[in-house]
């Protein structure tokens, strides 16, 4: 099971800014929510929030769960807007 995790990897290396405690904060929330959802709680989901703009990443089971992910990403208050790029686990393995 992967828990979202909302915070970039301290310290903060590169050319990426340092994240807005705003941003931060939504993260957190977000992330909250969808591990307290019965839908979005055991789903490989991912979040990143730049500029009040939750971005929604990783797998997960079924189109119910994909939708319910940015709907309780939406319901965050100070969101200005979701991407929900969530991909749909297909379950089956590849034979080799």
């Amino acid at each position: 099971m992967v828990m979202p995790w909302p915070y970039p990897e301290f310290p903060f290396a590169g050319d990426e800014p340092e994240p807005d405690s705003e941003d931060i904060r939504l993260a957190a929330l977000v992330a909250q929510r969808l591990s307290i959802d019965w839908t979005t709680r055991r789903q490989r989901i991912a979040v990143r929030v730049q500029n009040r703009v939750v971005i929604l990443s990783g797998t997960v089971a079924d189109r119910q769960a994909r939708q319910a992910a940015g709907e309780l990403a939406w319901d965050v208050p100070g969101v200005f807007d979701v991407c929900n790029a969530l991909g749909l686990y297909s379950g089956r393995r590849e034979r080799q």
